[in-house]
């Protein structure tokens, strides 16, 4: 999804990229992560384990591609002088705070899926101190690619009501404008002008995940009173889930950019086909 958008973001910019996918590239692999990095001067990694039930079955398969898999990249980076922007999670946090989390904060995850992505942050920023940079994010979305609010509206075709966990709380993000905030941190690398380090980059505001169900729902010309609150219980799953991993956005001042925009401005933007938030929604298609 993620990565999908930001070779959409880098071809519109006109910029020359090497884009690879799971076949064409094993980042498990140090000797063709070695040969993939050489000869580029900026590595955007969006490559991960993302099945967070998954890893709690397969902790040590999730830690060598979200770990040892950046790893490998930090230190193919490091050898060549190429910079690497890693993402990464909220996660990494308990998410039994009460406010945004610093990007300083002390990290404490409480399932496998955080834990290799911890792993992955500390091999970036240990191997890469100067030119490594983490974004980490959460509730990623898009109009393509398995997610929250496309899975959603499918639902709504085919339910009356939806049940939706109401006491996990985060910052819905759109995929394709956080493409777009990685080329620019990635630009103000190269230029020398943004830190090295970890930045957060989720869309600001927060709401649970029946708060954003509602909010698609009514932007999308249908009934939020068919969505409905439960509790977790309600969904037991194989990990557990923190049940607030809402972020703070202090240092991209520090890169001379601000932070992403609220996540209600952004879902109406991404909803209506736009491309951006200030973007004017393309024509409607009417039938022929």
């Amino acid at each position: 999804m993620l990565g999908r958008d930001l070779v959409a973001v880098l071809a519109a910019a006109g910029r020359p990229v090497t884009a690879t996918t799971r076949r064409d590239l094993d980042i498990t692999d140090p000797d063709a992560v070695r040969a993939a990095v050489d000869g580029h001067e900026l590595v955007l990694n969006t490559a991960a384990w993302t099945d967070v039930d998954g890893a709690e079955q397969q902790e040590a398969a999730a830690t060598r591609v979200n770990g040892t898999g950046a790893g490998y990249l930090a230190a193919s980076c490091a050898a060549t002088g190429a910079r690497l922007v890693h993402v990464s999670t909220d996660y990494v946090f308990a998410g039994e705070a009460t406010e945004p989390y610093p990007e300083d904060a002390p990290t404490a995850p409480v399932n496998a899926y955080g834990r290799s992505k911890l792993a992955g942050e500390r091999a970036v920023l240990t191997r890469l101190p100067e030119h490594g940079y983490v974004v980490r994010t959460a509730w990623l979305y898009a109009t393509h690619g398995h997610n929250f609010v496309r899975t959603v509206l499918r639902l709504a075709t085919e339910r009356p009501h939806l049940d939706i966990v109401d006491d996990q709380v985060g910052q819905p993000t759109w995929s394709y404008l956080l493409a777009g905030r990685l080329v620019e941190l990635a630009d103000a690398a190269v230029a020398g002008q943004a830190p090295a380090g970890i930045y957060h980059g989720t869309c600001t505001g927060q709401t649970s995940w029946y708060g954003l169900a509602r909010a698609v729902f009514a932007r999308s010309g249908l009934d939020p009173e068919r969505i409905r609150p439960v509790d977790s219980g309600h969904f037991p799953r194989p990990a557990r889930r923190p049940t607030y991993g809402v972020l703070g956005h202090q240092r991209w001042a520090a890169a001379g950019l601000a932070p992403l925009p609220h996540w209600q401005e952004t879902l109406g933007a991404a909803l209506a086909g736009r491309r951006s938030v200030t973007e004017v929604p393309p024509p409607a298609v009417l039938p022929g």
